[in-house]
């Protein structure tokens, strides 16, 4: 005979699985915790704020960015402009080269000082074929070595294209002292070979002309070196030995 008892839910032990075995009156909490919020919530210092629409600055914004492209815009204007030109009308510097170098009444004394005259003879060529040249402002230097030893100014002048221009730059020194080193080359070169080398420098300012077309003034610069003057120690007068030279220009 069964016994009545067995069927009966036994008291005093859990519920199999961890539920209970009678759901908990409406209106109880249940046991377990509430889920926590995510990391970035959490750690969110400022809450989100609403974008607000400013048509000002979205005006002005575009307005900026018109002027900047209209500035890139003239710039590659002019650069496309230029460079064309350039190409046709291939821009060249002048050819200088010295014809004749004279030295007169020259001394050099013990004490250091010098006189002479001299007169240098030159020859500027315009190589262009569409660009006239103006020089101005002309100074030209006679060295010995790296030490000047006189400068005069040269007259302005012009040139039209294919063009060769002779001119004459003038130089006088009257008892202007110098360096004993110099002294000493320049004694040293007449009683060794009878020979002194001199050097040339000029300094100028030159536009390049095509009709309406007219660059700024730029500097030029001609550099004649080896100009080498036959004067030796019993002679007081002296030319350039040798074919003419060549002289180098920049700018």
């Amino acid at each position: 005979m069964e016994d009545p008892n067995r069927n009966r839910p036994v008291t005093g032990y859990p519920a199999p699985n961890g539920y209970s075995a009678n759901p908990p009156p409406s209106g109880t909490a249940y046991p377990y915790a509430a889920p926590q919020q995510p990391y970035y919530y959490q750690n969110n210092q400022y809450p989100p704020q609403n974008y607000q629409y400013d048509p000002d600055s979205v005006r002005r914004a575009t307005c900026l960015r018109r002027i900047f492209a209209f500035f890139i815009g003239i710039v590659v204007i002019f650069g496309t402009i230029t460079f064309i030109v350039w190409l046709v009308l291939r821009p060249q510097l002048p050819e200088f080269r010295v014809d004749s170098v004279s030295v007169s009444n020259f001394s050099l004394g013990n004490n250091s000082l010098i006189s002479f005259t001299s007169q240098v003879r030159l020859t500027a060529r315009n190589p262009n074929k569409k660009m006239a040249l103006t020089y101005d402002h002309i100074q030209a230097y006679i060295f010995y070595k790296a030490d000047s030893l006189s400068d005069t100014t040269v007259p302005p002048f012009s040139q039209d294209t294919k063009n060769e221009t002779s001119f004459t730059a003038n130089f006088a020194a009257a008892g202007s002292f110098v360096d004993n080193r110099v002294m000493q080359g320049i004694n040293g070169e007449r009683g060794n070979n009878g020979n002194v080398n001199f050097n040339l420098r000029m300094l100028s300012t030159v536009r390049f002309e095509a009709k309406a077309w007219r660059t700024r003034k730029r500097y030029l610069k001609v550099f004649c070196g080896d100009l080498i003057v036959g004067l030796s120690n019993n002679v007081r007068s002296g030319q350039l030995t040798g074919a003419p030279k060549q002289c180098r220009v920049g700018i």
